[in-house]
């Protein structure tokens, strides 16, 4: 099953790519790269499932517990706003499962998929550029993280997570609330980095655990730093957690796109100048799709 955190994925492939826009300028970068990774997966992964997970529009409640989250992220830059209107056609092109719920996070969303997903016994992938969703992983579920530009995609298993972090997946909310979280306006302790917070969640286990034997904790600045920021850490840790009880909407959880779901994305393809996407959509679906499109290719400006 192939669960895809969409704005995370949108936002990278924008500011991994150079301006790309339409004969008609109208801007396609962000939604040329989701496309491109899109078919990549579907070729390479050939999911019995696909579900895309979207952020709502409205504040989230880890807004209302912290009202400084996520505060310090910039404004989207209108062409990026300009393709985020766009996307929602390109989805639901596919006919599949897109699942949104107010007042959570998409990653909230993909937490109760995997979940639900890897309870019946389904293999779960996926596909983000947000660290956070790396506490998900078990041995029914696998995270395909997308890096920055220029990075290649790792694929984390419980080992890799270890490899990486030095403590298990589940225990990474403990891990980020001693490191913080800058994308998240999530203060951490100072002093406290990856090294020092891999060992203490290996010693104690948990926040929680940490600070109930705080007394233990050595050296004494650090046992000292701990204790005065005890109410931002336990915070962090409440706030990075995932829920995995999101009321989900009503139907399947996943989903297969048919024949005619291949052939309206690749109207959509033709639409956004999307010419060499065609052929490869093709080989997905060739009794689905004429391979000649007739319109030019987006025109791509650095």
């Amino acid at each position: 099953m192939l669960l895809l955190d969409t704005y995370s994925l949108v936002f990278r492939a924008f500011h991994a790519l150079p301006e790309m826009n339409t004969s008609r300028g109208e801007a396609t970068s962000a939604l040329y790269g989701f496309s491109v990774l899109l078919l990549k997966l579907l070729k390479e992964q050939r999911p019995s499932g696909i579900a895309f997970a979207l952020d709502a529009p409205k504040r989230t409640f880890r807004h209302e517990q912290y009202a400084y989250y996520k505060g310090t992220r910039d404004r989207a830059p209108p062409p990026l706003v300009e393709q985020l209107r766009r996307l929602p056609t390109l989805l639901q092109a596919l006919s599949v499962p897109l699942m949104c719920v107010p007042g959570y996070e998409a990653d909230d969303v993909l937490a109760t998929l995997a979940t639900q997903l890897s309870a019946r016994d389904e293999r779960v992938l996926i596909v983000t550029g947000d660290r956070d969703l790396l506490q998900l992983v078990s041995d029914r579920v696998r995270v395909w993280f997308v890096g920055a530009r220029g990075q290649k995609p790792v694929c984390f298993d419980p080992d890799k997570v270890v490899e990486r972090f030095g403590v298990t997946p589940e225990r990474l909310p403990s891990f980020a609330a001693l490191v913080g979280d800058v994308s998240d306006n999530l203060p951490g302790v100072r002093g406290v980095g990856p090294a020092t917070a891999a060992k203490l969640v290996r010693e104690f286990g948990s926040v929680e655990e940490i600070l109930a034997h705080v007394e233990r904790v050595e050296p004494e600045r650090l046992r000292h730093a701990l204790q005065e920021n005890a109410p931002q850490v336990r915070l962090n840790e409440q706030l990075t957690r995932l829920r995995r009880d999101v009321p989900l909407p009503e139907g399947p959880l996943a989903g297969t796109p048919q024949a005619s779901a291949f052939a309206q994305l690749n109207q959509i393809f033709v639409e956004l100048e999307f010419r060499s996407l065609v052929p490869r959509l093709s080989a997905l679906a060739p009794a689905a799709l004429d391979p000649r499109p007739t319109e030019p290719e987006a025109s791509e400006s650095v």
